[in-house]
């Protein structure tokens, strides 16, 4: 069992860091873009990245249980619980930088079922639907806020995979 939920975890793990990753390695593109031709990109992430993003709260969840099996004791332990600290530093940062953007992208696109819901979720109750803000300053939070969460997903997966070798 100890040996499937390293593995779960680091499944989980991989995908999170990819996700952020993919969009990290967009940055000098879009960065390019004019405004209209940006605006009209960023809806094309939904679903998939939605549903692949389920990895992150999954894996913040793996971590943890995989630290409580792991003797404390060991250095496997505190590799873990490094992981484990990053890969919620980075879904944290999703919750502070990118999804309030994302609500902001979307506004006016029709979302239906569960992304509908999701995308309703403002744990900030920042309005950010509701104004007009510099599309240039979101397009930054959003992009550099993803390449930080890239960096944080690989150090996740690093420690990770440390962990799992000692």
């Amino acid at each position: 069992m100890f040996h499937t939920l390293q593995i779960l975890a680091i499944i989980l793990v991989a995908v999170a860091m990819a996700l952020a990753l993919a969009h990290a390695l967009e940055l000098p593109g879009k960065l390019r873009l004019p405004k209209d031709t940006y605006l009209a990109v960023q809806p094309i992430y939904y679903p998939g990245f939605t549903i692949g993003g389920v990895s992150e709260p999954l894996g913040v969840i793996a971590l943890f249980l995989l630290m409580i099996a792991t003797s404390i004791t060991t250095l496997a332990f505190w590799l873990t619980l490094g992981a484990f600290l990053t890969l919620a530093a980075m879904h944290a940062l999703y919750w502070l930088a990118v999804h309030p953007v994302n609500n902001f992208w979307l506004k006016d696109f029709r979302l239906q079922g569960a992304g509908a819901t999701f995308f309703l979720v403002d744990p900030l109750r920042r309005s950010s639907r509701t104004a007009d803000p510099d599309w240039t300053a979101l397009r930054d939070q959003w992009e550099y806020a993803h390449l930080l969460r890239a960096l944080l997903g690989l150090l996740s997966l690093t420690l990770l995979a440390a962990a799992v070798a000692v």
